[in-house]
C-alpha cells in the first residue's frame, strides 16, 4: 500500500512567513521551529496523530471564516 502524503497549510500567509522566521531567530525560535517542523511532518504522514479539539470548543468565528470543522 502506497502512503499518501497529505498536505499541511497554513490558515494566513502571516502566520506562514511568521513560521518561517522562526529558522532565523534566537536559539528558543530556532527550538519551536523545529518542534512545528516536527508536528507539520507528523500530520502529514498521519492527519489523526493528534489531539482533536471537540467540536463543541472550536469558535464559530473559525468555522465561518475559515470553513474548519476540525482541529488537531
Amino acid at each position: 500500500m502506497t502512503e499518501k502524503i497529505k498536505e499541511v497549510t497554513f490558515i494566513t500567509i502571516g502566520l506562514k512567513s511568521s513560521y518561517e522566521e522562526l529558522q532565523f531567530g534566537k536559539f528558543e525560535d530556532k527550538e519551536l521551529f523545529k518542534f512545528l517542523t516536527r508536528a507539520k511532518e507528523d500530520l502529514q504522514k498521519d492527519p489523526l496523530c493528534g489531539t482533536r479539539v471537540p467540536e463543541r470548543l472550536i469558535p464559530n468565528e473559525y468555522k465561518q471564516k475559515y470553513g474548519v470543522n476540525a482541529l488537531l
